[in-house]
C-alpha cells in the first residue's frame, strides 16, 4: 500500500492533468484530450482551473519539485517522469516542440526509430519460422500464404472475436488473478471501418471497437481479445478503479492519459498477456507475435520519416506498404491516419516500447515473485523505468 503523503500527491496530480485536458480542449482540440478515459466518479476527482498554460507550468513545476519528497522510490521516479511529460506538453502547446523533443519529453524513451538491424532479425526470425512451417518462398510470399491461410472473413470476425474473449477471461483467471467483476461486466464487440486503429477499448462503454479495413486472422484476433480485454486494457482500468476505491493506491490510475510517461506501459501490458496467460500455444501464434514486434517497428520508421526527416506523406505510405508484411491496404491506411495526427504520432513509439521491456521483466522472475510484479504493475502508474526496477 502506498503511503498517505503519496496517496494525497497522486490526487493532486489527476486534478492537475485535468485542469491541463481542459486547456487543451478549449482550444478545439478535437479527438479525445489529453485524458482519454477519466474512470473517476463525481466528487472523487476535483480538476485544478488554470486560468493559462502558465499557471499550469508553474503548478506542475512545483509538483515536481514535491514529487522528490515522496517515500517510494518508484513514485518518486515516475511522478518526476510524469511532471516532466506534462511540461513537455504545456511547452508544445505554448510555443510549439520539434518532433524529437516531444518524443523524448512526452514517454522518456530514445529519440530514435525502431533499428533496422533489430527489424531485420525480426524478419530473419519470421522467415526461419514460416519455413520451419511449410510455407515456401520469399517472406512477402511466405507471409502472403499464412495470412490467407488465417484469415477471418469479415462477416465473422465478431463472432470469433466474442468466443476469443471467453476464453481469455477463463484464462486470465485461472493462469493470472482474479478479475474484480462478473463476465456480464466485460466487454461487447463492435465492428467499424475507417478508423485510425486497428481496435480500441471503450472501456466505459465496455465495447471493443474492432476495424475491419485490414485483413485480419484468427492468430490477430487472439491477441487482441488479450490486448484490448483480458488481461489487458479492460483488466488494468478494472482493477485500478477497484484499488483505488479499496484506499489502496492514488486517483490519478483512474486516468488514461495520453503523450505521457505511462504511455508504452500501458501498451506493454496488454501485449504481454498473451505469454502471462500462456495462450502462446502454437507456431501460428508466434508468428504473429513476431508479426506484431515487426509493425511497431516499421511504425515508428513511418512516422520518424513523415515527422523528424520531413518526408511527404506519399513517400512515407509508399514506405509504410514496402515494408509491411501483413494486414493489406487497410493496415496501411488506419497506420498512417494515427501517426500523421500531430497530437499522436509519438504514441507509435508505446507499442514499440512497452512490449520489450514488460515482457522481459516478467520472464526474469521466479514464479513465487510474480504476484506481487502483478499487483505493482496493476496497482499503480508506470513509466518503463519503473516498471525495470521491480526486483
Amino acid at each position: 500500500m502506498l503511503s498517505q503523503p503519496t496517496l494525497e500527491f497522486g490526487g493532486h496530480a489527476a486534478a492537475g492533468l485535468l485542469g491541463v485536458d481542459a486547456l487543451y480542449r478549449k482550444e478545439g482540440s478535437g479527438g479525445d484530450g489529453l485524458v482519454v478515459v477519466n474512470m473517476a466518479r463525481p466528487g472523487e476527482i476535483a480538476a485544478e482551473v488554470f486560468s493559462s498554460y502558465n499557471a499550469a507550468r508553474r503548478w506542475f513545476e512545483a509538483l515536481d519539485v514535491e514529487s522528490t519528497e515522496l517515500a517510494e522510490e518508484d513514485r518518486r521516479s515516475y511522478y518526476r517522469q510524469l511532471c516532466r511529460s506534462t511540461l513537455a506538453f504545456i511547452q508544445w502547446r505554448q510555443n510549439g516542440l520539434p518532433f524529437e523533443d516531444q518524443l523524448g519529453g512526452f514517454l522518456h524513451v530514445p529519440v530514435e526509430p525502431a533499428p533496422q538491424l533489430e527489424l531485420d532479425a525480426l524478419c530473419e526470425e519470421i522467415q526461419g519460422l514460416l519455413g520451419g512451417m511449410g510455407y515456401h518462398g520469399d517472406l512477402r510470399t511466405q507471409c502472403a500464404a499464412w495470412e490467407d491461410r488465417n484469415r477471418v472473413p469479415p462477416d465473422e470476425v465478431e463472432g470469433v472475436l466474442g468466443e476469443l474473449l471467453d476464453e481469455a477471461w477463463e484464462r486470465t483467471e485461472e493462469r493470472l488473478l482474479e478479475i474484480p467483476a462478473q463476465k456480464d461486466d466485460g466487454m461487447r464487440v463492435m465492428t467499424v471501418s475507417g478508423e485510425a486503429f486497428n481496435a480500441r477499448c471503450d472501456y466505459l462503454n465496455r465495447t471493443i471497437e474492432l476495424n475491419t479495413d485490414p485483413t485480419l486472422t484468427r492468430p490477430g484476433l487472439k491477441h487482441l481479445a488479450v490486448h484490448e480485454g483480458y488481461p489487458g486494457h479492460y483488466v488494468q482500468f478494472k482493477l485500478r478503479e477497484t484499488e483505488f476505491r479499496r484506499g489502496v493506491t492514488a486517483a490519478d490510475v483512474l486516468l488514461s492519459v495520453v503523450n505521457t510517461a505511462s504511455s508504452s506501459v500501458f501498451e506493454g501490458i496488454a501485449d504481454a498477456g498473451m505469454e502471462m496467460t500462456e495462450w502462446v500455444t502454437t507456431d501460428d501464434d508466434r508468428v504473429l507475435g513476431l508479426l506484431n514486434r515487426h509493425r511497431a517497428g516499421i511504425g515508428t520508421g513511418a512516422a520518424w520519416r513523415l515527422h523528424a526527416l520531413g518526408w511527404s506523406g506519399e513517400q512515407v505510405k509508399n514506405w509504410l506498404r514496402d515494408q509491411s508484411l501483413v494486414g493489406g491496404e487497410g493496415w496501411v491506411d488506419n497506420r498512417m491516419a494515427f501517426l500523421s495526427a500531430p497530437s499522436r504520432a509519438v504514441l507509435i513509439w508505446s507499442y514499440w516500447w512497452g512490449e520489450r521491456v514488460v515482457t522481459p521483466t516478467w520472464r526474469r522472475l521466479p514464479t513465487g515473485r510474480r504476484r506481487d510484479f502483478l499487483s505493482y504493475l496493476f496497482g499503480r502508474m508506470h513509466s518503463t523505468q519503473t516498471v525495470e526496477r521491480f526486483a
